[in-house]
């Protein structure tokens, strides 16, 4: 089954905690700390497959990388949790599907692979938390103060393909796209007398030469209003924006196949204009037949006014097809590359101070303080440690946080609640 939009949640792995812990050995008077670190949290990762032409994710929508292992006495370091690599086929955009807060969702673009092996950090794991070791000093030789690992990243993530093709063929539904697919490759698409026989594309590779072969995309038949929804066209016009060249097949037993040619161009520019640019080989179908051959003279002469050189062939029969190949090989030398096509999309990040923190009045007689440092601070203590405590609350004053506090009218008593913690305000 072929799918190219699907919608996944992936999370990172938590960092492991620091410990707190002191030596204590018969002859080792004053031992010290010696509470290790914990390991970081496994990233999640989309790595470019070179074998899939699909995004099958039907039975299973949620990834999550493992989380690092707390660290131990004698100053060891806890296992890091493994990455969680997932494979998509070229070709395949990401989003980030982000809640604007008024019942809506807001894509972000994350990034575009298109290259075997390529890879994109989508979650970073969670660092792992420092143990008590770190926290000694001359003034504080026995340190009960640690970190907790810091938490996983969790997204929501949009992956849409386009199909990397060389040639695409278009036309209107039961032009004999997939009958010219089969024949020219080793494709074997359904195949049926009938409109929208083809319910998802087909792929097929094509040999030139002993040492050249091209890659051909059968689109779904294009009606009009297809760029609107109409049809199955909208689901898979995208996939023409990443071929080179467009092999464009004419109904010869249309009613009119000279304005279906004018209506699928139409469509194909309304969706996105750099596709009405693509070089073009048009080329009518069934000729084969007595009936197109009584019309062909009318319907070259009306291709003619319009600029078009109008090739004919019969798929079922296999007259002309290599030469329409062939046509489109040479054109695909003289195309763009896909880079100049459509250029690696820049992905911008707006720069944001971790430091910055904002806070909120909450209709319970509670205060929410909201920040990236002050959040993740507050997740990464020990609670049940007082020295812990005691970090956390220079950090607040650190950060100005504190002060904040005051100059928004605080009382004593009042609940502050920071990421998921809840705490009392006490002068």
């Amino acid at each position: 089954m072929f799918i190219d939009q699907v919608e996944i949640h992936v999370k990172s792995g938590k960092g492991g905690d620091g410990v707190v812990h002191f030596r204590r050995e018969k002859y080792v008077p004053r031992g010290g700390p010696d509470g290790g670190d914990g390991g970081k949290g496994g990233d999640v990762i989309l790595e470019v497959q070179p074998t899939l032409n699909t995004l099958n994710f039907r039975h299973k929508e949620r990834f999550v990388a493992e989380e690092g292992r707390p660290g131990a006495k004698q100053n060891m370091y806890g296992r890091s949790g493994e990455d969680l690599v997932i494979h998509v086929p070229p070709g395949t955009v990401i989003y980030e599907i982000i809640d604007d807060g008024r019942d809506g969702v807001t894509p972000s673009l994350l990034g575009d692979l298109t290259q075997p092996g390529q890879r994109l950090t989508v979650c970073k794991g969670g660092r792992g938390g420092r143990g008590n070791t770190h926290f000694k000093s001359s003034t504080n030789q026995v340190p009960r103060t640690a970190e907790k690992g810091e938490p996983a990243e969790e997204k929501r993530l949009r992956l849409e393909l386009k199909l990397l093709a060389d040639i695409g063929l278009v036309g209107v539904p039961n032009a004999g796209k997939s009958t010219l697919l089969s024949v020219l490759t080793n494709a074997k698409p359904k195949i049926a007398p009938y409109p929208f026989t083809t319910l998802e594309p087909n792929l097929g590779v094509a040999n030139i030469d002993e040492d050249t072969t091209i890659v051909l995309a059968d689109i779904p038949g294009l009606i009009e209003g297809a760029h609107e929804g109409a049809g199955l066209g909208h689901e898979f016009l995208r996939h023409i924006q990443r071929t080179r060249v467009l092999i464009h097949l004419l109904d010869g037993f249309s009613p009119d196949p000279v304005a279906d040619y004018s209506q699928i161009n139409s469509e194909l520019a309304l969706f996105d204009p750099n596709l009405s640019k693509k070089p073009q080989v048009v080329a009518l179908n069934k000729i084969d037949q007595p009936e197109v051959q009584e019309r062909l003279a009318g319907i070259k002469k009306e291709m003619k006014k319009r600029g078009v050189t109008l090739m004919t062939i019969s798929a079922l029969a296999r007259t002309n097809v290599r030469e329409v190949l062939l046509k489109a090989a040479g054109k695909l030398a003289e195309a763009p590359t896909l880079e100049e096509i459509e250029p690696p999309m820049p992905v911008y990040r707006p720069e944001e101070d971790p430091r910055e923190f904002s806070i909120s009045r909450e209709d319970d007689a509670g205060w929410r303080v909201s920040g990236v440092s002050i959040e993740r601070a507050a997740a990464m203590t020990y609670w049940e440690h007082s020295g812990a405590v005691r970090r956390f609350q220079k950090l607040m004053e650190r950060l100005g946080v504190e002060e904040a506090l005051r100059k928004a009218g605080i009382e004593e008593g009042d609940t502050v609640r920071i990421g998921e913690f809840e705490l009392e305000w006490q002068e």
